[in-house]
C-alpha cells in the first residue's frame, strides 16, 4: 500500500482507534517486506507515543476498527480488558452460502493447524473454547448472506472457521466471500469481513467509550 495514512475515528492522549484498510498487517511481518504495518503506521502519526501499542489484532485481509494504546499503563489496561471479555465487538461479513436460521451461537473450540500455519481447525479434545454469536441482517442475492457477528472470544481467525466448518459439524456451513484459506477468493478483490464497532472503557476514567465504522460493503 503507497498511502500511509490511516483514518481515525477516536483519539485521546491515552489511545487511539483507526479504521484498518483490508489488506495491511495489524503488525510486522517476518522479513523487510513485511515491516509496513497499522502499528508501524501510528508510531509514525504519533511520534511521542511510548508504547506498547498494540492492544489486539485484525487479520490482514480484515478491516475496520483497532485500537492502539499510546502509553504503557494505557496497553496494560485495553489489554486486561480484552483478556477479560468486557470489549464488546461486533462484525459485518458476507458469507457464500444462504443461512437457515435468523440468528444463534456457534460454539466450536478451535486450535493451530500445526502442519499448515496459519490455518485454524477445530478440535474439540484440544482446541480452544471459542464463540460467536450472530443474526442475519440480510438474505442477498446469487445465495448470499450479510451477518452480524458478536465474537465472545477472540480466537485467531474464529469468525472465519465457525463460518466455513459445515452445519452437520456446528458451524455455518458458508464461508467468508473472499477468505481464501477456508473458502475461495476466486473474482473478490477482497475478504468481506469487517470490524464495525468496539465498545471499550477509556484508560483515563472508566467511561464506555463506542468507536464504529460502517462496513465499505
Amino acid at each position: 500500500m503507497t498511502d500511509s495514512a490511516l483514518t481515525i475515528l477516536y483519539e485521546t492522549n491515552r489511545f487511539v482507534a483507526i479504521d484498518k484498510p483490508a489488506g495491511l498487517l495489524s503488525v510486522p511481518g517476518k522479513g523487510p517486506d513485511k515491516q509496513d504495518c497499522c502499528a508501524a503506521r501510528v508510531q509514525a502519526m504519533f511520534a511521542d507515543a511510548t508504547g506498547p501499542l498494540t492492544v489486539h489484532r485484525l487479520d490482514m485481509e480484515t478491516s475496520g476498527v483497532m485500537v492502539l494504546a499510546l502509553d504503557a499503563d494505557a496497553h496494560r489496561h485495553l489489554s486486561r480488558q480484552f483478556e477479560e471479555r468486557t470489549v464488546e465487538k461486533e462484525y459485518v461479513a458476507i458469507l457464500e452460502g444462504v443461512i437457515g436460521t435468523d440468528e444463534g451461537v456457534v460454539d466450536l473450540p478451535i486450535r493451530l493447524d500445526v502442519e499448515n500455519r496459519p490455518r485454524q481447525i477445530v478440535d474439540h479434545e484440544q482446541g480452544k473454547a471459542s464463540e460467536t454469536g450472530y443474526r442475519v441482517l440480510e438474505r442477498l442475492g446469487g445465495g448470499r448472506t450479510r451477518v452480524l457477528f458478536t465474537p465472545r472470544t477472540g480466537r485467531s481467525h474464529q469468525l472465519r472457521v465457525h463460518s466455513a466448518t459445515p452445519v452437520e459439524a456446528g458451524g455455518l456451513g458458508a464461508p467468508i466471500v473472499g477468505d481464501s484459506l477456508y473458502g475461495s477468493a476466486a473474482g473478490e478483490a477482497r475478504m468481506l469481513l469487517h470490524a464495525s464497532k468496539l465498545v471499550i472503557s477509556d484508560p483515563e476514567d472508566g467511561e464506555r467509550v463506542e468507536i464504529v465504522s460502517e462496513a465499505p460493503f
